[in-house]
């Protein structure tokens, strides 16, 4: 169960400050993209506000993938939201996501999640992990709940408690003129190893690097949520929640039925 200190956050903010969308764009979107997005089933006796990186209230422009999290993280908690969710502007939604949403957080205690989706690739391949460089993780049928070490955040649920603290342990920096935290930081490092006396590079994408340092920092534990420090695979996807990747010519991936790979077989 959450700690007191998520049941306060509850009780304060349920009523009209439960859920936080962000999207960064690049300024383009396609028409499937926002029909997915705005055609949405809503939960009864909902209320949102949302946060665009392109045409809304508040909008900063010019930032990447990283930075642009970061503010969205920063907004978030200067409001005093208690889920923040992530949907990329590639990401399409199934039209149920939301109901999804709110089932969960009323009757699941699960921190952070995401949908399932797939690389924009042919074949594309899904984006579901276990381990650090030995591929994707193919174990798991469509409709399972996949348990992971890592989640991309095309389309994703995190609750306040572990954005706070990964927000109070973060350093601070400025982009494009604007202070913000560390919180998500797109891995690009090149150092000689003075044992084999070669060069070593490491890159990857903020996403999974976020997921990490959440485990190796014990956020969970200091959020709140020492049950998932303990797991082996904290992070939950999915695969009911089963998105589609776009790219801006309107290529959809999985393009050539990749997903048929993972599909139960049917009863007779």
């Amino acid at each position: 169960m959450p700690s007191s200190s998520h049941k306060i956050v509850t009780a304060l903010k349920s009523e009209t400050r439960r859920i936080f969308v962000a999207t960064g764009i690049t300024g383009l979107v396609r028409a499937e993209w926002a029909m997915a997005r705005w055609n949405q089933a809503i939960p009864v006796n909902w209320s949102k506000v949302e946060y665009l990186m392109w045409l809304d209230q508040f909008s900063p422009l010019g930032f990447l993938v990283a930075e642009a999290r970061n503010m969205a993280v920063k907004e978030f908690l200067e409001k005093g939201f208690e889920w923040l969710i992530f949907i990329d502007h590639d990401t399409i939604l199934p039209p149920t996501f939301l109901i999804t949403v709110n089932e969960r957080i009323m009757k699941e205690n699960i921190p952070i999640w995401s949908g399932l989706y797939f690389t924009k690739s042919v074949p594309a391949e899904p984006l579901v992990f276990r381990g650090k460089g030995n591929g994707y993780f193919a174990d798991w049928k469509m409709g399972d709940k996949v348990w992971v070490d890592s989640i991309p955040m095309g389309c994703a649920v995190i609750h306040r408690s572990i954005l706070q603290v990964a927000w109070n342990e973060a350093e601070d920096y400025e982009a494009n003129g604007m202070k913000m935290k560390r919180v998500f930081e797109t891995p690009v490092r090149m150092w000689e190893d003075a044992k084999t006396k070669t060069w070593k590079t490491e890159t990857g994408t903020e996403d999974i690097n976020f997921c990490w340092r959440l485990k190796d920092n014990g956020i969970f534990k200091k959020a709140g949520w020492p049950e998932y420090q303990k797991k082996e695979y904290p992070f939950l996807i999915d695969t009911n929640v089963f998105c589609k990747h776009i790219t801006p010519d309107g290529t959809i991936f999985p393009a050539q039925g990749e997903e048929k790979f993972f599909m139960r077989a049917k009863k007779k």
